[in-house]
């Protein structure tokens, strides 16, 4: 990680204030996952054509996210059977600057993801109050059924395109959260590009020469996949059995 740190420092940096213009809040997202390993030599080939976002002078961002379902974990069962205009809600809390969101990701039957989410730093309940109120405007059913499910816990890398609309994440230290257990994903490293319409990527071409190929199972299907027996997961198999190598690779 040190090494990593090194290489971000000599990023140019952009502010939270200054990425108004890359929320992309209505986009097209495209995954990615590798060995962390790889992440060194990704990053300083990447450095001429992007800026790092920087948040009280951390350049690595500690996340912390609760995810909700329904009891009989609907939303994932949605996602597992590979349908489109699909649902995931969560909380996100970002530690550096102590901001707390409730968010609805919407995936429509275009591809395209659709995020809204509202400030709120409590997330001990969300069914009463703003909260409420808010997922009945954004949910096109009783947010009484959903319910905490899972807590996902990740340090981001945010890179921003210098001349185009495009924002890069990268997720790193994974670890997953329930009642009963944590699971930690440490030596992978998840990259999302966002972008409001597609046009070429510095990065992904680095990836493509790189021969590391797009695809990657969404970090809640994942978490859920990994840490309820009760679950369906037999469609994602091929997928969750490629992140467990890739995980175990040296």
């Amino acid at each position: 990680m040190d090494l990593i740190q090194h290489i971000l420092a000599a990023f140019e940096p952009i502010s939270l204030s200054d990425m108004d213009n890359v929320k992309l809040m209505d986009r097209t997202d495209t995954k990615y996952t590798f060995h962390v390993s790889a992440l060194d030599a990704l990053l300083q080939e990447a450095m001429p054509y992007y800026q790092v976002l920087s948040v009280e002078g951390c350049r690595i961002s500690r996340y912390k996210t609760l995810y909700y379902d329904t009891e009989a974990f609907d939303l994932y069962n949605r996602h597992h059977s590979g349908k489109l205009n699909r649902y995931k809600i969560r909380h996100r809390t970002y530690v550096e600057s102590g901001l707390g969101f409730l968010e609805v990701k919407f995936k429509n039957n275009k591809g395209r993801t659709i995020k809204t989410r509202i400030k709120e730093t409590d997330y001990s309940s969300i069914q009463s109050g703003q909260a409420f109120e808010f997922l009945k405007t954004q949910l096109p059913f009783c947010p009484a059924t959903l319910r905490p499910t899972i807590r996902i816990n990740y340090s981001r890398i945010t890179l921003v395109n210098k001349t185009s609309a495009e924002r890069l994440t990268i997720d790193l230290n994974l670890e997953f959260e329930t009642n009963n257990a944590t699971r930690n994903m440490g030596h992978l490293a998840i990259a999302e590009v966002k972008q409001g319409s597609k046009a070429p990527s510095p990065f992904v071409a680095i990836l493509k020469k790189r021969h590391i190929r797009e695809g990657s199972i969404s970090k809640y299907c994942f978490a859920v996949a990994s840490s309820f027996d009760a679950v369906r997961s037999n469609n994602f198999k091929q997928k969750l059995s490629q992140v467990h190598k890739l995980i175990k690779t040296p």
